[in-house]
């Protein structure tokens, strides 16, 4: 049924486990739209959930109703901003999914979408603070190296701040290397792992194309293809659909397993999962205080993450990385400073 081995594992293993004792809710914000729906559909196979929980401006009690038929565990309910239906989905959310905001269309970067997106998340985020403020927050709204910090912001500003919870889902740019990267060498298994650091948007993205295992030795010409490609795959998606959507079903792919991940590491208490992601380098002290020194003092940063009950576990050390990659990080560093002060700058606006 999924387009990827790695989904299917984790969907398998979800199957197979017992649900914890406690009900696991989960919540998706912005359920109606082209990421919500199949991300909320892929979702719903998993055990692990014992309430997936919809939210939109419109449509979610339909999709609701269409995907509570499909027989695994989890009942669906969909709500709409009428009759506290944002309060009613949010209440005892361990997990909060926000997909919510405007797609890309042709010539639009992740940065154009700022201004509508950074005021949907703020204002979700807000909601989450006051009615689950101990739920893990998964933000996949562009541009995620600022909305990130606006959700970080948000929950400061309320008190209830815990950056372990926080995560910017940069998956998708994993999941695009992998493929990518099994197009080049067609030995490579496209399932196989392959880290992005950085952040989630064009030249903050920084595949490690020295790591790839089994190693391979790519040419110049081969590394900068890829790595252009890695960067701006959201592009040919945007330009393929002709001005009709942008990147759902990857993102939904992409976003769904991340999720499980998160449940499979704080509901089922799986040990050693490890996977890039986007978050405030204060989640882990000892391993943030490394990933600074090697960013120039980055707040936020992608990189593999080990999860844990609490969300995240340990941040890991970049490490040895090639020429080629040094240079890519030294020209992300100062666009990624701008994206986090442009997200801290617009909650205290």
């Amino acid at each position: 049924m999924f387009a990827s081995r790695q989904l299917t594992s984790i969907a398998r293993r979800s199957f197979s486990t017992s649900v914890a004792a406690n009900a696991t809710k989960v919540a998706v914000l912005g359920a109606a739209g082209g990421i919500g729906q199949p991300l909320s559909l892929l979702l719903k196979q998993s055990t692990l959930i014992d309430h997936l929980s919809l939210y939109d401006i419109v449509n979610t009690p339909g999709v609701a109703a269409d995907l509570s038929h499909i027989n695994t565990p989890s009942k669906v309910t969909g709500h709409v901003p009428e009759n506290d239906g944002l309060k009613e989905a949010l209440v005892d959310a361990n997990v909060v999914v926000i997909p919510a905001g405007v797609p890309r269309k042709p010539g639009m970067t992740r940065d154009d979408l700022f201004k509508t997106n950074a005021g949907i998340v703020r204002d979700l985020a807000t909601a989450a603070a006051k009615y689950c403020p101990k739920a893990h927050m998964l933000i996949i709204s562009n541009p995620v190296n600022s909305t990130v910090p606006i959700v970080a912001e948000v929950f400061k500003k309320a008190g209830v701040y815990d950056p372990r919870r926080i995560f910017g889902v940069s998956t998708l740019d994993v999941v695009r290397a992998s493929r990518f990267v099994s197009e080049v060498k067609s030995d490579i298994d496209p399932s196989t792992a392959v880290t992005v650091i950085g952040g989630h948007s064009g030249t903050t993205i920084i595949p490690i194309l020295s790591k790839v295992q089994p190693s391979k030795k790519f040419t110049q010409e081969e590394l900068d293809a890829l790595t252009h490609r890695i960067q701006f795959g959201g592009d040919e998606v945007v330009k393929a659909k002709a001005g009709t959507g942008s990147a759902t079903l990857s993102m939904a792919f992409a976003g769904a397993r991340f999720a499980l991940n998160v449940l499979e590491a704080t509901v089922a208490g799986k040990a050693g999962i490890v996977t890039p992601t986007y978050v405030s380098l204060e989640a882990d002290p000892e391993g943030g205080k490394v990933v600074k020194g090697e960013t120039d003092n980055l707040e936020y940063f992608a990189s593999n993450v080990e999860l844990g009950p609490e969300g995240v576990k340990k941040i890991l050390p970049i490490g040895d990385i090639s020429e080629f990659e040094k240079k890519l990080l030294a020209e992300a560093i100062p666009q990624l400073k701008s994206n986090v002060q442009k997200g801290v700058e617009f909650v205290s606006a």
